[in-house]
């Protein structure tokens, strides 16, 4: 095994296991006013990326069936962080998960770019009839929105993960197949 996937089989039962606590504790961001708006659109794409019925890996898929969601929350920081104004205190939710995309950017490799572009077009996104701009701009849906997110994070219940190099051929075929 070669030290990528070895650091990747480490990884990713930890994103799984803390996936739920994960999305509320960025899911505070988005009512955040004191935030760029831009930075706030892809939290709130990410988050609602959640609620997709038709993902980029169907949640039940043995192993690797919310790896996408951890990754998109991941690439979505990355991505909010570089919208921060210079100088400004970034919020430690997206500085944390910003740093893993560092070990998604090795492992998928050509695909990376693609799954960043996935993840961009997310601001703009509709999930269960919600778009972003709606969940932005209307406090009563944002609050909805919210609440649901927090509901979505207590009964998640984290899927085993097997340190099987095969979960990571499987994987990055699924992502293959389904990024645009």
């Amino acid at each position: 095994m070669n030290e990528l996937d070895r650091q990747c089989l480490e990884a990713f039962p930890g994103w799984l296991t803390n996936l739920g606590e994960d999305a509320r504790a960025v899911s505070k961001l988005v009512a955040d006013e004191a935030l760029p708006e831009s930075m706030r659109r892809y939290v709130t794409g990410a988050l609602n990326y959640l609620f997709k019925s038709l993902d980029l890996i169907s949640d039940g898929i043995e192993d690797i069936g919310f790896l996408d969601d951890a990754f998109v929350l991941r690439v979505a920081a990355d991505l909010a962080l570089a919208e921060a104004p210079e100088g400004s205190d970034k919020p430690a939710e997206l500085v944390r998960f910003a740093n893993d995309v560092g070990l998604l950017r090795s492992l998928l490799d050509t695909l990376h770019p693609r799954l960043e572009a996935y993840v961009k077009r997310l601001r703009t996104g509709t999930a269960r009839g919600r778009s972003v701009d709606d969940i932005l701009s209307d406090e009563s849906l944002r609050g909805d929105f919210l609440n649901e997110v927090d509901g979505w994070a207590t009964s998640y219940e984290a899927p085993a993960f097997a340190r099987d190099e095969k979960n990571l051929v499987k994987l990055k075929s699924f992502l293959s197949t389904q990024l645009p």
